[in-house]
């Protein structure tokens, strides 16, 4: 178990080296512009090398993100004409409605098209953005108060939420702010009032995946669809719903929220390995031979240190503490430095690993994944700005 003691004597994420880290990441990001023109990295690295793909999956939006941050970082013409071009690919997505029958639109469009309206003022930006939380409420189920994650609509046996979702929520208030219409914040709320009901349990760990009656509404029971098995801690979960209570506290200023940030962090930093890189399920921990998730722990990271903003000075200052260990750690020890080994910016990710007991495929195990390098970037701007979120 990682105690609070433990976790002190670890050293910090300096902002000298944060700045390394982050200028390192942009040069990167620069170096693959001119491969991922007109096209997108896939979901995830194959023997570390991401192959290009196109505007047909759920993680697309973490490349234009990285792209974002890089422009945001050093205001190079280059990154804001990559990333505008993008956004007309993602409206076009939209608009011919190419695979978006999923809750995904905040993963695609928010780091995507509201980073270009927040940063640019970009019309394109906000008109897909806006059709994308149009599509969204298209998901909410009435009975339960709920997205729908995948599958069709009303199915039984796809009728329920995943804690994933909750990174998907910040969309739909962004929505309600720049129409003044509250339907996209209402619905957010009742999502977000409902997952944390039920996929948070008594131990402080989290399900992936809940499911629903569709007759009646009520909570039937939790599984996994990536983690170990149904009562595991998925540790990619576990960081989405971190990031996600605090993004609900800060959006909605319920204490409810805190008090499960806190729950599901603490949970989170007792169980990471000596080395602070997550395994990719709390069911393993140090000296397993298990694969690690880089990408939980980054993930983790950018909730601790947007909640820190938040709290008290105790618990702020433990929190953005635990945030700085993290990252040095996984920093350290996944961080692409040249090209030549990997064109992502993360090692050691995984994106589903199969076993006897979960639904998932096998696939981007011990890789790079879009995600990982994203919030791995998100992670370092914070530590060396005060950088305003796109969620």
């Amino acid at each position: 178990m990682m105690t609070k003691d433990a976790l002190a004597a670890y050293p910090p994420f300096g902002k000298d080296e944060a700045e390394r880290a982050l200028a390192n990441a942009v040069r990167l990001v620069g170096e693959n512009l001119d491969d991922f023109r007109g096209c997108f990295p896939a979901a995830n690295s194959e023997n570390n090398f991401y192959p290009k793909s196109y505007n047909t999956d759920w993680t697309e939006g973490f490349w234009t993100g990285e792209v974002w941050l890089a422009y945001e970082r050093t205001s190079d013409g280059k990154f804001k004409d990559a990333a505008l071009t993008q956004v007309e690919s993602f409206l076009d997505r939209i608009e011919k409605k190419i695979n978006v029958d999923h809750h995904d639109m905040g993963f695609l469009y928010t780091p995507s098209c509201v980073a270009a309206y927040k940063l640019t003022g970009s019309e394109t930006g906000k008109k897909a953005a806006l059709a994308a939380a149009d599509n969204l409420l298209t998901r909410f189920h009435e009975k339960g108060q709920f997205f729908q994650a995948w599958g069709d609509m009303g199915a039984k046996d796809n009728y329920r939420l995943i804690i994933d979702c909750l990174m998907n929520m910040p969309l739909l208030f962004w929505a309600s702010d720049v129409t003044g219409d509250p339907i996209y914040a209402e619905k957010a709320k009742s999502h977000i009032l409902t997952a944390t009901n039920y996929i948070v349990r008594p131990d402080d760990s989290t399900y992936h995946t809940y499911f629903f009656d569709p007759e009646t509404g009520k909570g039937v029971r939790g599984v996994t669809n990536q983690g170990n098995r149904d009562g595991s801690a998925w540790a990619r979960g576990q960081a989405w719903g971190i990031y996600g209570s605090a993004l609900a506290y800060e959006r909605l200023g319920d204490e409810r929220y805190a008090d499960i940030f806190v729950r599901v962090t603490d949970y989170f930093i007792e169980h990471l390995p000596d080395d602070l890189v997550p395994y990719w399920d709390f069911d393993f921990d140090t000296g397993s031979g298990e694969p690690r998730d880089s990408s939980a722990g980054v993930i983790a990271v950018c909730g601790m240190l947007e909640m820190a903003k938040n709290l008290p000075r105790e618990q702020s200052d433990y929190y953005e503490g635990a945030a700085k260990r993290i990252l040095k750690a996984i920093s350290d020890t996944c961080a692409v430095k040249s090209r030549d080994c990997s064109n992502g910016l993360l090692l050691h990710g995984t994106y589903s690993k199969k076993t006897p007991t979960n639904q998932c495929r096998n696939g981007g195990v011990d890789e790079c994944n879009a995600w990982g390098d994203y919030f791995y970037m998100e992670a370092l701007t914070r530590l060396v700005s005060d950088w305003e979120k796109y969620w």
